[in-house]
């Protein structure tokens, strides 16, 4: 997929933040970015991850929409303020994190914004890394309304009661039968937040309830291998896992 545009196509986009309806109707930023060629594209919604609503997942946005996909990132944390994005991150870990209602209702909010769109296709997936990543498997199981997921190294997905919180009152993993659309999963085989056992016992839930998957897991790779500000970014491997991220959306949201 990289590398693999004509040096003659119109690559133009327009990328912003806008304000949307978010979780109870309450007024929320996202980051917003569409393909500029006249046209009908499908959509993604991109769940920022544990670090905040940061440059890193408006990136990630262009990046898809270079690709063809009209993409949404909304900005969870909206309630804990406005600030620097680690300020904020650590402002909603103080107070518990994202409550998994809030981040659901956001999440339709982004679908509606999407949809509403004259140029919308009606096709959406959703993706998200690390604590998006979980949030990602729980909206495409709450959520009856998408078409594809891509779910990059989901932390928490296994939890044990003891694990559970009031704002996150349920283990993702047990929702696996409500999963209405195809899944990627994406793994390094080196994340210490996310042991090897965990991920065995998320692919057994889908494999007992028949829910098309495809888990990638390599080598060499740890925590957050796409971030390419961190020590953790592994170029090899990021490369193809996105390759196979494009691949998937492509496949399943474009028809190709």
């Amino acid at each position: 997929m990289f590398n693999q545009i004509r040096t003659d196509e119109y690559v133009g986009m327009q990328a912003e933040k806008i304000v949307v309806k978010g979780h109870g109707g309450k007024d929320i930023h996202a980051y917003f970015s569409r393909p500029l060629k006249d046209g009908s594209y499908p959509g993604v919604v991109l769940i920022p991850h544990k670090p905040g609503w940061d440059e890193f997942n408006f990136e990630v946005a262009r990046r898809l929409t270079h690709h063809g996909f009209m993409t949404i990132c909304p900005n969870i944390y909206e309630d804990f303020g406005h600030g620097l994005p680690a300020e904020i991150a650590l402002k909603a870990q103080e107070e518990g994190w994202v409550s998994d209602d809030n981040m659901i209702g956001d999440v339709n909010g982004a679908i509606d914004y999407l949809e509403s769109l004259p140029e919308s296709s009606g096709k959406v997936g959703v993706i998200g890394m690390c604590s998006g990543g979980r949030h990602a498997f729980l909206a495409a199981c709450s959520i009856d309304r998408f078409d594809a997921v891509v779910e990059c190294w989901g932390g928490r997905i296994v939890q044990s009661e003891s694990e559970l919180t009031p704002l996150q009152p349920i283990a993702p993993i047990s929702l696996t039968s409500q999963l209405n659309c195809p899944l990627l999963g994406i793994f390094g085989n080196e994340d210490k937040s996310i042991p090897r056992e965990k991920v065995d016992l998320h692919e057994e839930e889908l494999i007992k309830h028949s829910k098309e998957h495809t888990f990638l897991r390599y080598d060499g790779a740890g925590h957050a291998f796409w971030n390419y500000t961190a020590e953790s970014y592994r170029p090899v491997q990021a490369i193809d896992a996105w390759n196979k991220a494009l691949e998937f959306f492509s496949r399943h949201l474009k028809g190709v």
